[in-house]
């Protein structure tokens, strides 16, 4: 079944310029049908997405150079990231801008901003969600897609976890782990290295792995972490592996998918810190009350505890990886 795009293409509604076309937030389930591999050049931000697109055979990179002849964005979901991605599109191209996006994601609200900035053509509504065309504009006002400080000293960039500011969870765990953290740590789903941050003022921590699988927000971590002790690896976490098992695991694991509630997301994580610490490593957890981690944690690990909780928020610590997750 062909998708949004290439039945807006098929039946004319926008027309793919000519020359070389820069691709913008295009992720696994993307249609790309209509777009051609050799005069596409596709720019990553997560590192699950950049594996799955090289599985489909696409070659995506995290540097690109233009000047493009037009551009095709999928809307991510984030407000502050769509609007990033339109002024970098617009300072690769002078051409026109396709953008692709579901109601789900706000589609609908960023084409009534960009009718205020630009010409747009009338949109294709088609499986719950619009395509459409810009043509000039000056987005030089909206935000800029790469890290850069914010109002409270921290790095952050638009789309990234806790963009607005510090999340509740992640404090909470900060203020919990103990004061003293032996040996080797990995923060599991580092984000911009709040929680790094707080690890690395612990007593007794020698290395500190951050391992983020959106590589905006690991830039942004670079800057915010500024310790030798620290090693930054732009990963997906649930595959990616240590060189030697770690002591601790810290993680405040997603649980959405867009805006879907995905617990199994977390209990990946769970399983993938086991697998990454030593036999007697510790994992330290938090997350939202609701959400379904306990059968996890016991199929994963020898014993848990929830050693702090809010209205909100548990904090668990659970030790000794089982077999077959012992590192």
């Amino acid at each position: 079944m062909s998708g949004r795009l290439s039945l807006a293409v098929e039946h004319g509604h926008v027309a793919l310029p000519d020359g070389e076309l820069l691709v913008l937030g295009a992720g696994p389930a993307s249609d790309l049908g209509p777009l051609n591999p050799s005069r596409t050049q596709l720019l990553w931000r997560y590192q699950s997405d950049h594996q799955a697109l090289s599985k489909r055979g696409w070659t995506s990179s995290r540097e690109v150079k233009g000047p493009f002849d037009g551009a095709v964005i999928f809307a991510p979901r984030a407000r502050d990231a769509q609007k990033a991605y339109m002024r970098l599109a617009r300072e690769m191209t002078s051409g026109p801008i396709i953008v692709d996006g579901t109601k789900t994601d706000g589609i609908d609200t960023l084409y009534k901003h960009l009718r205020q900035k630009a010409d747009v053509s009338e949109a294709y509504a088609k499986a719950h969600g619009k395509v459409f065309t810009v043509t000039g504009g000056d987005f030089s006002d909206w935000p800029d897609v790469n890290p850069a400080p914010s109002g409270d000293g921290w790095w952050r960039a638009p789309g990234v976890f806790s963009a607005d500011g510090i999340d509740k969870a992640s404090a909470l765990l900060a203020e919990t782990l103990p004061g003293t953290l032996k040996g080797h740590i990995i923060d599991l789903g580092a984000g911009w290295g709040y929680l790094a941050h707080a690890i690395l003022a612990r007593d007794g921590v020698t290395r500190l792995d951050l391992v983020e699988n959106d590589e905006t927000a690991l830039r942004a971590a670079q800057h915010n972490i500024r310790d030798a002790r620290a090693a930054f690896h732009c990963a997906d976490a649930l595959t990616w592996k240590p060189d030697s098992g770690a002591d601790h695991v810290v993680t405040n694991p997603p649980f959405h998918t867009g805006r879907t509630g995905t617990p199994e997301l977390g209990q990946a994580f769970i399983r993938a810190a086991a697998r990454m610490l030593k036999a007697k490593g510790r994992l330290w957890l938090v997350a939202n009350r609701h959400l379904p981690y306990e059968q996890a944690l016991e199929e994963a690990f020898a014993s848990q505890q929830t050693v702090e909780q809010t209205a909100g928020f548990k904090v668990i610590r659970a030790e000794r990886p089982r077999s077959p997750f012992k590192g």
